[in-house]
């Protein structure tokens, strides 16, 4: 090996700002060894020879690896954990490059040189025109590269392919190059030398560290290296299974894996092989796995895996026995498959036949979840790499309010975002004109286009459950101040600071019971700690759980919470919890179902499965008939009465209820308050209301609402508990 060049290990990009730039981050001390400095052009050659930008990277130092992204790795013919070498190249401004997308129905219009300012590309590189909105916050001197790309249009990222360069070898695009684009797009498979190209690299799977890592042992190792296992005298990992909810990324983990592999890769969507014909099924299945073979090393990854191997004891259809029967033989048969490893994905692994989840067919079971607030940042900076985001946008702010979002909820907030800022513009667009550059410097994705697509982009793992984001303040809920304080503790703290709860060696407390007359506010507090809190919310009305069918009620209990514990931190709200839990005795007349779902209610709360991040509040206005099992610590800890409003309280609620209301000059709301002794919250709002009718009903043009029909008021609202009622709350 010459003097001035060095071999160093590939591994992945760590940040998503070097994506798609063409840089590679290098040790320090190798940089300095070969004369490299920062920005300068290196050589990278693996199987093939190309060039990027030269960055250093503090965090490996004397560690011997480079990081370069999926495109570079891709046009060195390298692959993570592979080896290439790099030394130091000339900067030669090119005269000419011809490029031409990789994708069909492209349109570029205007000038784009000022997209490529900078790169730099040898004939046959595949590249990208990403755009960066933000440059300055990237550091590392890039201004300099970046400051052309702001006069040009946001556009999504477009990979082109270098088809030729003038003059030939490494060329950096400079601002007298001329650029050529065929509008043609190319066959990049002819550029590249790879068949059964899948563009997705492990860099645009945001979070899955830890899975990426399970997934690339399985897999690369035994195809890259099959001489390990046979040294250790071990047949390698045949199978691996992904599953977790909907949205989660196991299909495109699978193509990743394919793609960094170079394996040759066959896509199974589950239903697709099953046949009309008898034996047509298996034969399909067969094909697949016999071009696997001839191809070898091969990656066979079957999606919606439980539609062709559900469990043969619940299937009435003898084809679906049949194939269950052909994949489990070609699986682990006698004869050896060699180098195909088959990967499988479904959100329903308890519905697959067990025989498929035994060793020696799908060796490891991969659990892909959903996403903490960390990985969440990451999966949106991935989504918002080509978008124009203004100054105010803040991530890991968005990141921290998502939570239960899956990727591909993630990956719909930022769209919805961004279709926002197409309603904004679409007026001021011209039909078959081209879009005015001024027009085209306001597509700017803002932090308030995100808050609007937050409102309509729900959790899916949370859509079949009745789920709402309530839009309510502590400020909204009127006295009540000690309840507030109580419920901030119980629920808010423990969501928000858990790290102070692990401090004190204590753990919080899990369910909170709202009791009180009816119209205190009860269900009102529950809306406004979910809302604080930043959690999810799922409301559930005790008496829609109930079903005339045996177990459908208790499934109905588990279901709540299992979809709780996926999107976590959720706060439950069982809403009227006296009709599902009421005491449990030997002659109920329910056929027994109130004892089932109590039981069920008591087993969730605080059974062998612990509940992280999940929250109970429930609200009752007959504390006497709740089951005992319920009321004690461990399941219902805090018990928060919610008592009729004193003077100073009932104020504070006229206060919220006549916010928005023009009030006449002869209205006292402390009189008011003095007025109202016995009325809980729901009869002041009742009373504010129809003091307002009242004045529509005189008169349609009035200005403000006087006092005299809050008289009025009065003596049609009378309180609506009469002290008898409020016996059993004492």
């Amino acid at each position: 090996m010459a003097q001035n060049e060095i071999t160093l290990k590939v591994a992945e990009a760590l940040s998503q700002r070097d994506i798609g730039q063409g840089i590679a981050r290098l040790d320090p001390k190798t940089m300095n060894d070969l004369g490299i400095n920062e920005r300068d052009l290196i050589e990278i050659t693996g199987e093939k020879k190309t060039a990027a930008i030269a960055l250093p990277s503090q965090t490996d130092i004397g560690l011997g690896v480079i990081r370069i992204d999926g495109l570079v790795r891709k046009n060195s013919g390298a692959t993570i954990g592979g080896e290439v070498t790099i030394k130091k190249a000339q900067a030669i401004e090119a005269k000419k490059v011809v490029l031409a997308p990789t994708e069909n129905n492209i349109r570029v219009q205007g000038d784009v040189r000022g997209l490529f300012q900078g790169k730099a590309m040898v004939q046959g590189d595949i590249i990208g025109s990403q755009i960066r909105t933000r440059p300055a916050s990237m550091g590392m001197g890039f201004d300099s590269i970046f400051n052309d790309l702001m006069d040009f249009s946001p556009m999504k990222e477009i990979k082109f392919a270098v088809v030729s360069t003038k003059p030939a070898g490494i060329v950096v695009v400079g601002p007298n190059t001329e650029v050529e684009l065929h509008e043609s797009p190319v066959d990049v498979s002819n550029i590249e030398g790879v068949t059964n190209l899948v563009d997705v690299s492990y860099e645009d799977i945001g979070g899955l560290k830890e899975e990426v890592k399970k997934v690339r042992e399985m897999i690369e190792i035994p195809l890259k290296r099959p001489e390990l296992f046979d040294k250790l005298g071990i047949a390698p990992p045949k199978g691996v299974l992904m599953h977790g909810p909907p949205g989660t990324g196991k299909t495109l983990l699978a193509k990743a894996v394919a793609s960094e592999s170079d394996a040759h890769f066959i896509a199974i969507n589950g239903p697709e092989i099953m046949s009309k014909y008898v034996g047509g099924s298996e034969e399909n299945l067969r094909e697949y796995f016999e071009e696997a073979e001839e191809n070898a090393p091969s990656i066979i990854f079957i999606d919606e895996l439980d539609a062709i191997a559900p469990k043969r004891e619940d299937t009435q259809g003898e084809t679906e026995r049949r194939t269950v029967a052909q994949l489990l033989t070609l699986m682990d048969g006698l004869k050896s498959r060699g180098q195909v490893v088959v990967i499988g994905a479904t959100n329903r692994p308890d519905s697959l036949d067990q025989a498929l989840r035994r060793p020696g067919r799908f060796d490891r079971e991969i659990e892909i979840g959903v996403p903490d607030a960390e990985e969440r940042e990451e999966i949106l900076e991935i989504h918002t790499r080509n978008m124009p985001l203004a100054e105010d946008v803040d991530l890991h702010k968005i990141a921290g309010t998502t939570h239960g979002f899956v990727g591909a909820d993630l990956e719909s907030l930022c769209k919805e975002a961004a279709m926002r800022v197409v309603r904004r513009i679409i007026p001021e667009i011209k039909n078959d004109e081209e879009i005015p550059e001024e027009v085209l410097k306001k597509i700017v994705v803002t932090s308030d286009d995100f808050k609007s697509a937050l409102k309509e982009i729900q959790p899916s793992a949370l859509r079949e459950v009745l789920v709402q984001v309530p839009d309510v303040k502590w400020d909204d809920v009127g006295g009540l101040d000690d309840v507030k304080q109580e419920l901030k503790e119980a629920v808010e703290w423990p969501l928000k600071h858990p790290e102070k709860f692990e401090k004190f060696g204590v753990r919080p407390p899990k369910g909170t019971l709202l009791y009180g007359v009816p119209g205190t506010g009860k269900t009102l507090l529950a809306k406004a700690v979910a809302s604080e809190s930043e959690a999810n919310f799922i409301s559930v009305k005790g008496p829609e759980l109930l079903s005339k069918w045996v177990g459908e009620s208790e499934q109905g209990v588990r279901e709540v919470f299992r979809k709780a514990k996926q999107t976590a931190p959720t706060v439950i709200f069982f809403d009227e919890i006296d009709s599902i839990a009421s005491t449990r005795s030997a002659n109920d007349s329910d056929s027994g179902v109130t004892k089932r779902v109590v039981n069920q209610l008591l087993t969730e709360m605080d059974g062998l499965e612990e509940l992280e991040d999940v929250a109970i509040i429930a609200a009752t206005n007959r504390p006497d008939i709740l089951d005992a099992g319920l009321m004690r610590p461990g399941r219902f800890d805090r018990h928060i009465k919610v008592d009729l409003p004193n003077e100073d309280a009932r104020l504070s609620i006229f206060k919220v209820h006549t916010e928005g209301m023009p009030l006449a000059d002869d209205v006292s709301l402390e009189k008011l308050a003095k007025q109202t002794d016995g009325y809980v919250g729901a009869d002041i709002e009742a009373v504010c209301r129809e003091a307002a009718m009242l004045t529509l009903r005189n008169n349609l043009d009035a200005e403000n609402v006087p006092y005299k029909y809050f008289k009025e008021a009065l003596e049609k609202v009378k309180p609506s508990n009469s002290p008898g009622d409020q016996v059993q709350y004492i």
